[in-house]
């Protein structure tokens, strides 16, 4: 579990048919390399890796098949920037939100226009599966990062979020030209929603059927509890 507030940028390169090396520079060695150990989870542009080697100045992780065909990974040719951040810690601060690891599906940067106070950038969303999760004020995560949904079309097929300068300035976001693709994961709540509004159906028959089967049961009374011998 991740917070989508990241702590530093690295580069990532295939090594490897489903192995990945994950490098930082010099200036961002922060507390990923301080505590870092084999078996950590990290998300790697907003990818949950499992770290199964530790090298002098990064890491080497494997990804699933899955993983690569849901990510901007299986079009991941040389080098690229990827944001850094390791998991969350029982007690530490939650500034972002809840961020699984597990991407939905990519996008792609439409727009990323400067204003006075931040930048506005926008994205495409062709994946259906990533946006039945997009609402208007809704968080999200771009490459890792926790974001809030400013605008959105009704779809989800396209959305705008505000990114301050300095999430700007510490993150991938600042690379991004128009076209290049993104890692997109919703918020989980909403998954969940969806979920028990699709099987509420299913289940209010289940709890009628039941009703109407204990239905012609006595009544809870003392005198029915003695007779099965509850009192």
């Amino acid at each position: 579990m991740f917070t989508g507030l990241i702590q530093s940028i690295g580069t990532i390169e295939r090594v490897g048919q489903e192995e990945l090396q994950i490098t930082w520079g010099a200036m961002s060695l922060t507390p990923l390399q301080d505590d870092l150990a084999i078996g950590d989870s990290i998300s790697v542009d907003g990818i949950c890796l499992t770290v199964t080697q530790i090298l002098s100045a990064g890491f080497i992780a494997s990804a699933s098949p899955e993983t690569l065909r849901r990510t901007t990974l299986d079009q991941l040719q040389g080098t690229a920037s990827v944001n850094l951040e390791a998991s969350l810690r029982v007690g530490s601060k939650l500034g972002g939100h809840f961020v699984t690891g597990h991407v939905d599906g990519v996008g792609y940067l439409e727009a990323a226009v400067p204003s006075a106070t931040a930048w506005e950038i926008s994205f495409t969303v062709p994946d259906a599966r990533v946006s039945r999760y997009i609402v208007s004020k809704g968080s999200i995560a771009v490459n890792g990062v926790s974001l809030t949904v400013a605008e959105c079309s009704p779809s989800g097929d396209w959305f705008k979020v505000a990114v301050i300068p300095l999430t700007y300035a510490e993150t991938n976001l600042q690379y991004l030209k128009p076209g290049d693709p993104v890692n997109l994961e919703g918020d989980v709540l909403g998954k969940y929603v969806e979920k028990f509004l699709r099987l509420a159906p299913a289940h209010s028959r289940a709890v009628a059927e039941l009703e109407q089967a204990i239905a012609p049961a006595e009544q809870l009374t003392p005198a029915f509890l003695a007779e099965h011998g509850y009192l």
